[in-house]
């Protein structure tokens, strides 16, 4: 008898789904793209906040309801905002986050995430400079996790590189373990993955094996990852897309694998989203950019590809049919790549060129939703279900 494992938890059949939502951040608004289950027609709702930078949009897969947005304007400043009903109307946050008096001053959140499954109003903040937040009532009041924000090495945890670099530090990756919602693993650009297993009280960095060319020696800190993850169902894998290449982690140990000297050497390994796929941990996508000495930002050549592993890393294949042939200058930012929870697995990135790209046979093939949109700093995706 041939045993047939049960999908995970946040792959949806095709008959479950009313609609996937595939959510865009541009440097002059927000806009929400709808379609049914079959992905062939997107209708647009949007934008929301023109003008505004949106760093993050997020729907909490919790609930499949409450929307959160970073949105930085220039008549209101930077806050975070909230919709329960998919944007016809927002609320900002009463209390955004902010560091301890005399500390330093939050510039933007930059990153959003939903908590543990078990904490059902939790939400965490990253922001810039390097801070971390959380929320308790849905995003309504921020407090700092004063164990990272307050910690006694910040400032050695944060400090940018003798050259300058990054020109805007942050925290941009917030990992929640679903196994146990005290262990979190942070990324930021400028310092490194560091990981606290009591809910932020303490924290250790987890570099090893990184390689950092604008620093001596192997330190502990100040790297530049520019894009962590893990698989939801098998969180002890971490995969990074790094200032210096791609990397692999299988905890408990402690030292990085570079991955990406198994891609292709005339197209290399830098760039700045990874993303990976919902019910598969080996399979990841990346895409790379011109890693010349110029930092240039752009697809090699100027012919953009995705490229996947289905072995973790091991192995890569190029994915660019229906993409441009030559001549597309463009960089997918390190929020701008995601998958949705389709049972046939989609992949979604978005351009600085404002291009969204998307794939409904995991990569195979990509056709355009949108043009002429702002430059997109990152995409997301949810789905809402069918009432039972």
């Amino acid at each position: 008898m041939v045993m047939v494992a049960e999908k995970p938890a946040l792959i949806y059949l095709r008959e479950e789904i009313s609609e996937l939502i595939t959510l865009v951040a541009t440097d002059k608004g927000a806009f929400l793209y709808y379609s049914d289950a079959e992905r062939r027609h997107w209708d647009v709702n949007g934008p929301h906040f023109l003008g505004s930078v949106i760093h993050h949009l997020v729907l909490d897969h919790r609930n499949n309801k409450t929307l959160l947005a970073s949105v930085n304007s220039r008549i209101s400043g930077a806050n975070i905002y909230r919709s329960t009903d998919f944007g016809k109307t927002w609320k900002p946050a009463s209390k955004p986050p902010v560091f301890s008096k005399g500390k330093r001053e939050v510039n933007h959140t930059f990153f959003l995430a939903p908590g543990h499954d078990s904490e059902a109003k939790v939400w965490y903040a990253g922001t810039s400079p390097q801070g971390l937040f959380r929320s308790e009532d849905n995003g309504d009041t921020w407090k700092s996790v004063d164990g990272f924000n307050n910690a006694a090495d910040w400032k050695k945890w944060t400090a940018p590189s003798p050259e300058g670099y990054p020109k805007i530090p942050k925290l941009h990756s917030i990992l929640i373990d679903p196994n146990d919602k005290n262990n979190i693993t942070i990324g930021m650009s400028y310092g490194g993955v560091f990981v606290t297993t009591d809910q932020g009280d303490s924290w250790q960095p987890l570099n090893k094996g990184v390689k950092s060319d604008y620093l001596n020696g192997s330190p502990e800190f100040g790297h530049d990852p520019h894009s962590v993850i893990f698989h939801p169902f098998k969180p002890e894998r971490l995969f990074q897309q790094n200032h210096c290449g791609i990397y692999r982690l299988d905890r408990p140990k402690k030292k990085w694998e570079r991955i990406g000297d198994n891609m292709p050497g005339d197209i290399g390994d830098i760039g700045f989203p990874i993303a990976v796929h919902p019910g598969e941990p080996d399979t990841i996508w990346v895409f790379p950019i011109d890693g010349n000495e110029a930092w240039s930002r752009v697809s090699p050549e100027g012919q953009p590809a995705l490229y996947c592993s289905h072995d973790g890393g091991d192995s890569w294949f190029r994915q660019d049919i229906g993409l441009p042939m030559r001549n597309a200058w463009f960089t997918v930012l390190r929020q701008g790549l995601a998958t949705d929870c389709h049972e046939d697995v989609g992949v979604y990135f978005g351009t600085t060129s404002g291009s969204l790209w998307m794939s409904d046979n995991e990569g195979n093939s990509w056709r355009q939703i949108a043009v002429h949109l702002p430059r997109i700093l990152a995409v997301e995706t949810g789905a809402i279900l069918k009432s039972k």
